[in-house]
């Protein structure tokens, strides 16, 4: 919605000044943040949109008593992104406390305060110098290259967040696999994602075709390089640009059996 506003506010006379007050989880964390608008088209996210900036955002978590559960750990899916490629404390915090975030729909006073804090001082500190996107390696790309079109042709089943921890635990695969990250660390990784009420496989991830386009998607977007970001240790990353067909396909089968294994 914040997206499609935003989009609608960029057209109109050129640009009218509008606020964006978020009332979900991925909205307060996510989509209120930075400057680009944006929406679906030829069967693609975001594929028709503009650079346009809110005059303000007003950040509320008290709102996100009102919605649904899934909700709450859809939105934890993009804060999992940031705290495996960039913020290890941030991790931890999800790893010890993610039920809590999700029973308390982040109103408890251990650390959801923090939690939202860090995510979204976390994603200011990615964007702010970056806000048109000149420099192409971005590590809040990270669980945005193999989920993209597996997400958009399981809608509504599948939710962005839910897309974006999937991708996101594939790419722990793929580090793991190369030595970035430790299987110990990957198995922390997945505890966190289903203490978070996410899931570790989705169906959509058995057609290989349409992971390995999205991942060629992405690498055309991103000027002919692949600039994969991948964890290097839980909290920092690296950019990787020859991830092959036969590595990806491996590491979709080793996350398909954990998957299966550990619902």
């Amino acid at each position: 919605l914040l997206d499609i506003a935003g989009f609608a506010a960029s057209l109109y006379r050129r640009g009218v000044p509008y606020i964006r007050i978020p009332t979900n989880l991925m909205a307060l964390i996510d989509a209120s943040l930075g400057v680009k608008t944006a929406v679906n088209y030829a069967g693609r996210r975001n594929r028709l949109g503009t650079y346009h900036p809110p005059a303000e955002a007003i950040l509320d978590r008290s709102f996100l008593t009102t919605v649904e559960d899934r909700d709450i750990s859809n939105g934890l899916g993009e804060v999992l992104k940031l705290a495996v490629i960039k913020d290890a404390h941030l991790f931890n915090l999800l790893e010890n406390h993610g039920q809590t975030l999700c029973e308390t729909k982040l109103q408890d006073d251990i650390c959801a305060q923090e939690v939202i804090y860090r995510s979204v001082h976390g994603m200011l500190e990615e964007l702010a110098p970056n806000l048109w996107e000149s420099e192409l390696e971005r590590c809040v790309d990270f669980g945005h290259s193999f989920s993209p079109l597996v997400e958009m042709r399981a809608l509504p089943e599948l939710l962005h967040g839910e897309a974006v921890a999937l991708d996101v635990v594939l790419s722990c695969y793929l580090a793991a696999h190369r030595g970035l990250i430790s299987n110990d660390e990957l198995i922390r990784v997945r505890k966190a994602t289903q203490n978070l009420g996410l899931a570790l496989w989705h169906a959509g991830f058995d057609d290989f075709d349409t992971v390995w386009e999205s991942l060629e998607d992405a690498t055309r977007h991103r000027d002919g390089k692949q600039r994969l970001p991948l964890p290097s240790g839980l909290g920092d990353y690296c950019f990787v640009n020859d991830i092959t067909q036969a590595e990806l396909k491996r590491a979709l089968t080793a996350m398909k059996q954990a998957g299966a294994q550990h619902g």
